[in-house]
Formats: structure tokens, sequence, C-alpha cells
């Protein structure tokens, strides 16, 4: 199928590895020109590279540096031509109990999982519905349909970030000219941060790592963790031209983890 956005230029957030690095493939081997950005300069710039070995016929920019720092906004956004396509993604806060955090590990979950996403879209969807054409993808979490207790700093933060993207995404001068904003929740993907986690339990526990991961996996119905390319792939699809009558959902890709109906 082709999703129609060749030549389109995508501004793509913690891109150099797991789900972020997902996404800018996909787009890249649909002709999507991109600018990606993470923390890590040397593990960026061979994303980039392999990027543009992907698809040499695309433009490929990284700009490293935390994007929620005002200064990393702004170099990531200049070095955009044009900012069709956005896809926010952040690591998320560690895990615990409430009772151990204090007000400065909330602002700094707020700041990194809602306001720097929103910071982001705002700086470009109204150039996109100017243009007729805008997608913005969230990446946040399965936690925010299902919430987990020891993850309680993300389950506040990005479900600010769901609430608010509920309200901004049926302003009828975005979606009336063709800007979609939507929020892909993950739940287990085989990424190196759920392979960190595999580790730590399986140390805290004192049982083999394959264990570990094998009781993991069993838990999902799929039994199987996600990959980064098939997450990629959905994405993609969610900017492409077919998707545009797709805006303010949560799509939760789980493997059916997920219980409910709804």
């Amino acid at each position: 199928m082709d999703l129609g956005i060749a030549g389109r230029w995508a501004v793509v957030c913690a891109a150099s590895k797991g789900l972020g690095k997902g996404c800018a493939m996909a787009l890249a081997q649909e002709g999507v020109n991109l600018v990606i950005n993470a923390r890590s300069q040397d593990a960026l710039e061979a994303t980039a590279q392999e990027l543009q070995t992907r698809n040499p016929d695309v433009d490929v920019k990284a700009v490293a540096g935390d994007i929620g720092n005002d200064s990393v906004q702004e170099a990531v956004l200049s070095a955009c031509p044009r900012v069709d396509i956005l896809i926010n993604n952040n690591g998320g806060p560690p895990p615990g109990d409430f009772r151990d955090w204090g007000r400065d590990d909330w602002l700094s979950a707020v700041e990194a999982n809602m306001i720097t996403p929103i910071e982001l879209i705002k700086a470009t969807v109204d150039t996109m519905a100017a243009n007729g054409f805008g997608r913005v993808i969230n990446i946040t979490s399965g936690a925010v349909k299902a919430p987990i207790d020891i993850l309680g700093l993300s389950n506040g933060a990005r479900s600010g970030l769901t609430g608010f993207i509920a309200g901004l995404a049926r302003q009828p001068q975005l979606a009336g000219n063709n800007v979609t904003i939507n929020n892909l929740l993950p739940g287990s993907f085989d990424t190196e941060r759920l392979q960190n986690n595999l580790s730590l339990n399986a140390q805290t526990q004192n049982r083999p790592i394959d264990e570990i991961r094998e009781q993991r996996t069993q838990s999902i119905p799929a039994r199987r963790f996600g990959s980064a390319e098939e997450f990629g792939a959905f994405c993609a699809f969610l900017c492409s031209t077919q998707a545009a009558y797709m805006t303010g959902q949560n799509i939760l890709l789980d493997g059916g983890s997920y219980p409910g109906t709804f």
C-alpha cells in the first residue's frame, strides 16, 4: 500500500533506538524526510546513517539534546523545513511508591511526558492546518489504559496529556483541515528498556533471565513481545493519507494484554 506521504517532513523524538527508531525507520521506508532527535549524539548519528542507508532518497537530519529544553526544541524545529508529521516520544519516569516522590519528581514527570509534547504540538499544528495536512502521533503507554501501581508518575503525566489531546484533536480548525492527532499506547515491546527491566527483575528475584522472560511472555495472549518494526509500521499508517478520518483516538498495541471490552 502506498501511504501517500513520500516527500513529507517528519520530526521524530527519542528516535535513536526502540519504538522511536522503529517509527523513523518505517517513515523513511515510505519516503518521508526526517529530523530525528535523541539525547545521545553518537547513537543518534548511527541511527541517521542507518536511516540514510535504508532509503538514500530521503533527507535525514540529526539534532541531539534533551527535547525538554527550549533550545533543543527550537533547534529541532528549525532543522525541519516543514513539519508535516510530528512523533512525540520521551522516556518514561522511573517506577516507585508515590510516598517516596516529592514535588520535583512530579514536576519532572509532567514536564517530560505532558508539557514537552504539548509545546511541540503548539509550535506546529496551526501551520499544518494552514497547509491542509498534518499528523501528530504521541507515543504514550499502555498504562494510560490500564494503570500500573508502581508507575504512578507515568500514569499521571501521560493521562494528563491524553486528556488534553482528547479536546485538542477535535477542534474544527485542526480536524477540519486534515490535521489528525492520535495516541499510540504500547504494551510490552522488545526494546532495550524492556531488556533492562527483565535483567533487573532477574537480579532482584535471583532467577535466570530466560525464566523471567518466559513468564512475562506467557502473560501476553500473543505469547510474545512486540517488535519496534511492527510498532513503526502502525505509526506510519496513522500518518498516511488513508488515516485521515481517525483523530483523537488512543490505540492500544499490547498483544491482547488489556482484558477489558472497551
